[in-house]
């Protein structure tokens, strides 16, 4: 009997060698769940897949279900993202967000605003030169954790939902846990840390804008990589993982 297929375009997250020349595909797919699929013969060098397949392409995919695993059937490349495999730079600061992709995306939990939000931040990363990839990497994890319901408070407080301006202090007091920032009487009452508050604003700032409105942000790696360090704590704290590639990124000297 002839194994049902259906159509997806997908972002392909990561690969994971299978056999001798067989490939695992995780892939974010358009309604926002995650997709794993077998692409036979994926390694081979004469294999169509190899070049429509690399991580962070963009690609029409035609599968057959399998009982544990999809089958990639066909492949038509949308978007390469070439840069983003090519430049050290741009390839340290793609693989954090396809980390935290593969982590929050889950087979049938539809999350369709994921997948745009991707396209977008792969495309502006790939148009940016490599000193602002990090800012770029920065702005896409928090909104992806933000569309995944884990969105921090960054404006008022998590405890009693007061105001607290964070650009106009010099530290904000900051619970992971609590969910955001706290007034000096919440944070006196939970575990809470102080956060220079141009983190906090800069944070504010990139969940609250455009790519394109990013591109044109006057910061730089110092600023983008306080905001991702804020990001590691926050993903740590609701994800329940430190992702490796961002430490990476945080000890690879690029930058």
């Amino acid at each position: 009997m002839a194994q049902p297929t259906y159509d997806a375009r997908g972002i392909v997250l990561r690969k994971t060698k299978l056999g001798e020349s067989d490939l695992i595909l995780t892939m974010l797919v358009e309604d926002g769940s995650q997709v794993r699929a077998v692409a036979k013969g994926a390694r081979k060098p004469a294999s169509s897949f190899s070049s429509r397949l690399e991580l962070y392409s963009v690609a029409d995919v035609l599968l057959a279900r399998g009982r544990s695993l999809d089958v990639v059937k066909e492949a038509r490349l949308v978007e390469s993202n070439e840069r983003l495999r090519r430049d050290m730079e741009h390839a340290a600061c793609a693989a954090p967000m396809a980390e935290l992709l593969d982590r929050v995306t889950q087979m049938d939990l539809e999350s369709p605003r994921l997948f745009a939000l991707t396209c977008t931040a792969l495309s502006s990363l790939g148009r940016v030169d490599a000193s602002r990839a990090p800012l770029i990497c920065a702005a896409h994890l928090l909104k992806t954790v933000s569309f995944a319901g884990l969105r921090p408070s960054l404006s008022v407080c998590a405890g009693c939902a007061c105001d607290v301006a964070s650009a106009e202090r010099s530290e904000v007091f900051v619970s992971y846990r609590e969910g955001g920032v706290l007034c000096s009487s919440c944070a006196s009452q939970v575990e809470s840390q102080l956060v220079p508050g141009e983190v906090v604003a800069w944070s504010k700032a990139l969940l609250c804008s455009t790519f394109s409105a990013i591109e044109d942000m006057e910061a730089g790696p110092s600023e983008a990589f306080a905001v991702l360090r804020f990001c590691q704590e926050w993903i740590y704290e609701h994800v329940g993982t430190r992702l490796k590639s961002l430490n990476f990124l945080f000890t690879s000297g690029l930058f």
